[in-house]
């Protein structure tokens, strides 16, 4: 199927993950021009954009630094239109806190605070840039990564959880504001993707935990995400879509 995505304009942040690199490549698949963003990982990221113009994209990366107010606008700055007139945006990169076992009550405000800073406020700042192109065109779609682990709440991960709650009322917010303008804003919920340096027990236990038996395949969070992105979808908004097998969460 074809999806309309051709020379859209699709700024992936964090596309030197892995399912960052996913959804890169299934828009270079589909003939997208795709702005790969990466913060630290930059040979990663050249990787991720030849193999978005192996799969029949064009690509180039840019340097997103979402933990500083201007980290956002100077990347826009770095690359000329058509480049820097975002279509679609997709909000891939996380900020992961150290792991801890601490309860909600025990961990230290600055850590939550720098989780906040990155995942949160970093996305909306890299969404209100984008945005502002998207007006002009009179057309656009933003998509959120999140996790069930909101839903389902999941113990030691207060800082992680704590931003990521809050970008599920921002997707509602958005969607209200920004509908009417010819803007769908959704959020994806992907369940356990694995990295290739976990334990064998430890994909077990997880792919126990889902319906599907499995865990879940960067693949296939972009094929969601890719639909939702391109013009076929007309009416999905608003909405929270988990992506995960019917993971249920367990302590």
């Amino acid at each position: 199927m074809d999806l309309g995505l051709r020379d859209r304009v699709v700024w992936v942040s964090g596309a030197s993950g892995v399912i960052g690199a996913s959804i890169a490549e299934a828009f270079g698949a589909e003939g997208a021009r795709v702005v790969v963003g990466f913060h630290l990982r930059e040979d990663a990221a050249g990787a991720v954009a030849a193999r978005v113009e192996g799969a029949g994209g064009s690509a180039r990366t840019a340097h997103l630094e979402l933990d500083r107010p201007d980290g956002v606008r100077e990347a826009l700055d770095e690359l000329d239109p058509p480049w820097s007139d975002v279509e679609i945006l997709v909000n891939s990169a996380v900020s992961w806190p150290e792991p801890s076992p601490a309860a909600f009550d025990e961990i230290p405000l600055e850590t939550v605070r720098a989780s906040v800073e990155t995942n949160l406020l970093g996305t909306l700042a890299v969404t209100q840039q984008a945005v502002a192109s998207m007006r002009r065109r009179g057309w656009g779609r933003v998509i959120h990564l999140s996790t069930g682990l909101v839903e389902d709440g999941f113990a030691g991960s207060t800082p992680y959880t704590t931003a990521k709650s809050a970008l599920h009322g921002l997707t509602r917010t958005m969607s209200r504001e920004l509908a009417a303008t010819g803007i769908l804003v959704n959020t994806v919920l992907p369940g356990y993707v694995p990295h290739g340096h976990e334990p064998a027990e430890l994909l077990e236990q997880v792919s126990r935990s889902a319906a599907t038996r499995s865990t879940t395949s960067p693949a296939d969070v972009a094929a969601l995400v890719t639909y939702l992105a391109s013009p076929r979808n007309g009416a999905v908004t608003g909405e929270l879509i988990r992506a995960d097998g019917h993971f249920l969460t367990r302590d």
